[in-house]
């Protein structure tokens, strides 16, 4: 196994769906611009809430991807 670098970034995804559906946007959306993705780590849950009622699912997440120099 050869060293690698990995660079790692904080990104929030949202959702009016779940938590679940917030991560998986916010890995979708990385994905289209950012290459070898490896893993992402849940750091913080959120709602937004509107007139008492959760409106938005968010969720802040570190994913990491190999990089390349």
């Amino acid at each position: 196994m050869s060293d690698s670098l990995y660079k790692v970034i904080q990104l929030v995804g949202s959702s009016t769906k779940s938590w679940e559906d917030a991560v998986q946007r916010a890995v979708s959306d990385a994905a289209k611009t950012l290459r070898d993705l490896r893993v992402v780590t849940v750091d913080e849950l959120d709602c937004k809430i509107e007139d008492g009622k959760i409106t938005a699912y968010r969720a802040r997440v570190r994913l990491s991807f190999k990089y390349e120099a």
